[in-house]
């Protein structure tokens, strides 16, 4: 599972079987939570509180060219 990039504590992440539509994983010690890229949409958490959750959201939204390029650069080399 490559990490992506860490920022402010959150590990942004994706698991090496994926499947579309384009998503980012999201984890800090024991809570998760799951993003698609386009549009930047919350599918899943836990454990996460809404702060947090309101900042990982800015976090993708700044973060979705990177994220889609490595998306693209990981899954067109399978």
């Amino acid at each position: 599972m490559p990490t992506l990039i860490i920022l402010h504590g959150f590990r942004f992440f994706f698991y090496t079987n994926e499947h579309s539509p384009k998503h980012i994983h999201v984890e800090k010690g024991d809570a998760t939570a799951k993003f698609n890229l386009f549009p930047v949409d919350l599918v899943k958490s836990k454990r996460f509180k809404a702060k947090e959750i309101n900042d990982i959201h800015k976090l993708v939204l700044e973060n979705r060219e990177l994220f889609n390029k490595k998306w693209d650069e990981y899954f067109s080399n399978k």
